[in-house]
């Protein structure tokens, strides 16, 4: 096999998130996008980097939302009126106010499921394994260490990354295997 399959990638561990926050700017700089960020907190400055897919949790809720209370007022219709209708001290079959509360219980049910399994999709949760899990200095990212891989890209020499994350002077690099 060749290099370009062995290896995921490389990485990179900084002892700053500066200093990691510069590293991905020079790497965007030089063309490189598929670029993983892995810290002990939270950098705000690497969200406008990467531009992560802002909206995609919040649709997935209103989508939910909707269709849970649509769906419970449609249902509660057709089980009220349509389907079996009782009068009750003379209301109507059709008693919206009475509707209300379940529809609403029911949006806000579908919608949070719908946010949790956006945000499980968009993260790609659960995902047992992933390769950097073989670089034994890994665990330090959730200590005091911030790491940056690399993906190696179809027709990218692992060799050729390794010698730009040098130029970067982080930490350690190293290659992570598939």
């Amino acid at each position: 096999m060749s290099d370009k399959v062995e290896h995921y990638g490389c990485m990179a561990l900084f002892g700053t998130g500066s200093a990691l926050i510069e590293a991905v700017r020079t790497l965007q700089a030089r063309g490189y996008r598929e670029l993983e960020v892995y810290t002990p907190c939270k950098l705000d400055e690497l969200d406008r980097l990467l531009q992560p897919p802002s909206h995609r949790v919040a649709w997935a809720a209103f989508a939910g939302g909707a269709i849970g209370g649509i769906g419970t007022l449609a249902l509660e219709y057709y089980a009220a009126v349509i389907s079996y209708p009782i009068r009750v001290g003379g209301r109507p079959f059709a008693s919206w106010p009475a509707f209300i509360p379940p529809a609403l219980e029911m949006t806000f049910l579908f919608a949070a499921g719908a946010a949790v399994l956006a945000m499980l999709i968009g993260n790609r949760l659960p995902q047992w394994y992933h390769p950097v899990f073989h670089v034994e200095r890994f665990v330090r990212v959730s200590q005091d260490e911030f790491a940056l891989v690399v993906n190696a890209q179809s027709g990218e020499d692992t060799e050729h990354i390794l010698g730009l994350l040098r130029s970067l002077h982080p930490l350690s690099i190293d290659q992570v295997p598939r």
